[in-house]
Parts: structure tokens; C-alpha cells; sequence
């Protein structure tokens, strides 16, 4: 729940009470009141998940998963998906949501395997990041992992999407990554998932390179 101590000693903002208004299947919409700093009380409309699991931190995994092949350039591999919520598509890494008594390193190569057809290992887990906080309590762990494209049950893998999910797996190289991304979003009406860009960015930052690629007679102003 909401709390803080503030910071430098003030006061900081405590959790009142959360009013359920509307309850779904997959999500709920509240109406949470908490105390400002000022001792004020103020509300604030939330969206909840009701499908996180008791005790869990997070709500599922968000897999980066990097194909490696001998003697090809190591891709990304990314899914494209219609979203009805924002009624786009999207370009998104693979996720989806843990299931009961499932870690987070088994949602990870779980929804790897159905959504893009490949079996992975995981290298490593982020602690539980927020997703959109001004809007939702919506939680994820960016799990990165390694496909050996040369196993053999990586050798023309097929997805098994769940039902309602229509997916198409999309591979980009990872040495020209944010170049490869902004070339697709020219020529496909998509959407691309802020933490794939925020990625892409700062893999191309990471090799001292400007990740803001300016549009041909644009004026920056001084």
C-alpha cells in the first residue's frame, strides 16, 4: 500500500482506504484515498489487476529474448499483436501473466515458448519494475534470455498462442536495432511498446551512439 516517510523528515503520503467501483474479470476500477504530505486527504481513480496472484510481487514476465546462431548476427525476437485497449497494433517483447505456483523464470520460458515457438534460458531478472503507475498497479520482471537458434527444438519453432491472442513474430538485429524499429514504424501502422524503445535506446546509447535519430528539415531551437 501507499506509504513514505517523505523525504529529508517531512511528512510523507499514507494509504487511506481503496473503493472498489467496478469489478471485472482481468481488472478493477477504484477509487483510492490517501493523505498528502500536507495531511490533506485526496483520491486518486485506479486500475487493479484481479489476476495477481497471493503473495506474488509482480504480475508476470516481460521476456528480452536474444536469438544466437552461428554465424548470424544475434536478433531480437519481438511479437506484433492487435491491442483492443488503445485499437492498434503494437510491437511488444513476448510477456504475459504468472500463473499460480509458477516463478517468474518459468512464466518467462513459458510465454516465450507459446507466443513465439522457442525454448530459451534464462541470464537474468530484474527486480519488479511498474508498468504504467499513474494509472494502474500493473507489475512486471524484465527476464532476459538466450535461444540457441542451432537446437535442434529451436529449428522452425511454431507458437501456440492461448485463445483470443493473434500474434506474428518479428526478428531485428540487435547491432542496428533502434535503426531496424523506426524503419518498421514507417512502414507498418504499429505501435511500439515504450519499454522495447526505451531498449532499443539505450542499447544504442551503449555504444556511443545518439539514440535521437532527427527527421530530415527539422530546426532545433537554441
Amino acid at each position: 500500500m501507499m506509504a513514505s516517510d517523505g523525504v529529508n523528515g517531512t511528512p510523507g503520503c499514507r494509504f487511506i482506504k481503496e473503493e472498489t467501483v467496478y469489478q471485472g474479470e482481468w481488472l478493477s476500477l477504484g477509487v483510492t484515498t490517501y493523505q498528502d504530505p500536507q495531511g490533506q486527504h485526496r483520491t486518486w481513480e485506479t486500475v487493479r489487476r484481479t489476476t495477481r496472484c497471493d503473495g506474488y510481487k509482480t504480475d508476470g514476465a516481460t521476456v528480452v529474448a536474444v536469438l544466437k546462431r552461428a554465424l548470424h548476427y544475434d536478433q531480437l525476437i519481438l511479437v506484433q499483436q492487435f491491442r483492443p485497449a488503445i485499437n492498434a497494433f503494437t510491437l511488444e517483447f513476448p510477456a504475459g501473466l504468472c500463473d499460480a505456483g509458477e516463478s517468474v523464470e518459468d512464466c518467462a520460458i513459458r510465454e516465450l515458448r507459446e507466443e513465439t515457438g522457442y525454448t530459451g534460458q534464462v541470464i537474468s531478472v530484474s527486480p519488479t519494475t511498474c508498468m504504467d503507475p499513474g494509472l494502474s498497479n500493473s507489475t512486471t520482471c524484465l527476464v532476459t534470455a538466450q535461444i540457441d537458434g542451432d537446437d535442434i527444438v529451436n529449428i522452425r519453432p511454431k507458437p501456440h498462442p492461448e485463445e483470443g491472442e493473434f500474434l506474428k513474430v518479428l526478428y531485428f538485429p540487435m547491432n542496428e536495432l533502434l535503426t531496424r524499429i523506426n524503419d518498421f514504424t514507417k512502414k507498418e501502422a504499429v505501435t511500439v511498446d515504450s519499454r522495447v524503445y526505451m531498449y532499443a535506446m539505450a542499447l544504442q546509447l551503449s555504444k556511443g551512439k545518439d539514440p535521437v535519430q532527427r527527421s530530415p528539415g527539422r530546426i532545433d531551437k537554441k
